[in-house]
């Protein structure tokens, strides 16, 4: 008999003969198991980049789930989990390993004060591990905690950013059991046995993550999601203002307390008269040939922007730009230039239009 370990099994002594995929395992075993696990792995990915805010670390993190079932699959017991269970109890106990010691991922807004001059120095936050966005591609796995008013606006979003950023403040095991709970609706007895913790000690987190997230000020209307249409209509809107340089036009399309960061630099700011002064400065220092293509990320509307310089006859990739935004107006823009979420994203460099 072995030592429990993630995926609340004994350990793997005697199957050291499943290295890995591509091992020397009974090949029909393993292509039953890549058969029966490959639904999950979409949900498992969006379920580890709740818990690490990061797209990249998350498909590391599904490999290594998928690993250690693979490991473990000859000793998998259907009568004590499904197989969507059993998968996330490793995906939740490897997301924990991995966060052990690491610094939370943050956005702009997060780490530092709004700034109110939009043409101070750019601030690079070059040793920050930021949160990144997810790229929308139909992600599962959610659920309500019926009655619970903190449990509805966390499963009504449950990949907005402003809930992912948020959810960064929190211990890593109280975020494990509100996602458990409050996103896949798992009882709090089988949220304990994935944790190898008591019904009470789930029921304590979850109270605490949830207060939390109260103190942090997130509002139901910044996590629920309106009308794609109404908000894709908006954007719709910014997008043709943007590329015809028309800052009036950009204006009418903000709230009266919008927000514009932009990581990877730390400068960020608040209200329409920095967010326009700010925009105009980057059309003076890059110009203004644009080119914006939609897509869509964490449930929101987003623009991948490209932009052709003065001495040069090619639009190449600028930034992903990721919106909050309500049937009328934009409140909420982060501005995304890591190569991480461009490659997340598969946008191409160069503009293909």
């Amino acid at each position: 008999m072995g030592t429990r370990n993630d995926d609340g099994h004994d350990d793997f002594e005697g199957h050291g003969h499943r290295d890995d995929f591509d091992g020397h395992g009974d090949r029909e075993d393993r292509e039953d198991f890549e058969r029966r696990t490959a639904p999950h792995r979409r949900e498992l990915l969006a379920h580890c980049y709740r818990m690490l805010g990061s797209v990249h670390e998350a498909e590391d993190l599904v490999q290594e789930t998928m690993l250690r079932a693979w490991l473990a699959y000859g000793r998998y017991d259907a009568d004590r989990a499904s197989l969507r269970t059993w998968l996330y109890r490793i995906a939740t106990n490897r997301c924990l390993t991995a966060l052990r010691g690491r610094a939370r991922r943050a956005l702009p807004s997060g780490l530092v004060g709004a700034l109110e001059d939009p043409g101070a120095p750019m601030t690079p936050g070059a040793e920050v591990p930021w949160l990144e966005p997810f790229p929308d591609q139909g992600a599962a796995g959610t659920g309500a905690a019926a009655g619970d008013p903190a449990g509805v606006v966390v499963a009504r979003g449950s990949l907005r950013l402003a809930l992912i950023a948020t959810m960064q403040l929190l211990p890593p095991r109280q975020r494990a059991v509100l996602v458990l709970r409050d996103v896949l609706a798992w009882p709090a007895a089988e949220v304990a046995e994935a944790l190898g913790t008591s019904t009470a000690s789930v029921n304590s987190a979850l109270q605490r993550a949830r207060a939390r997230i109260g103190e942090a000020g997130l509002t139901e209307e910044e996590v629920t999601e309106p009308p794609d249409h109404e908000q894709r209509a908006v954007v719709d809107r910014y997008q043709r203002a943007f590329e015809n340089a028309d800052l009036d036009a950009l204006r009418a399309l903000l709230t009266q307390d919008v927000v514009l960061e932009m990581p990877p630099v730390l400068n960020w700011y608040v209200g329409p008269d920095a967010y326009v002064a700010f925009i105009a400065r980057v059309f003076a220092m890059r110009g203004t040939d644009w080119r914006l293509r939609p897509t869509s990320a964490n449930g929101q509307p987003a623009l991948a922007a490209y932009v052709r310089a003065p001495d040069d006859d090619t639009h190449r990739l600028h930034t992903l730009q990721v919106f909050t935004a309500d049937h009328t107006a934009v409140s909420h823009t982060v501005v995304f230039q890591l190569p991480t979420v461009f490659r997340a994203f598969g946008l191409p460099e160069v503009w293909e239009g």
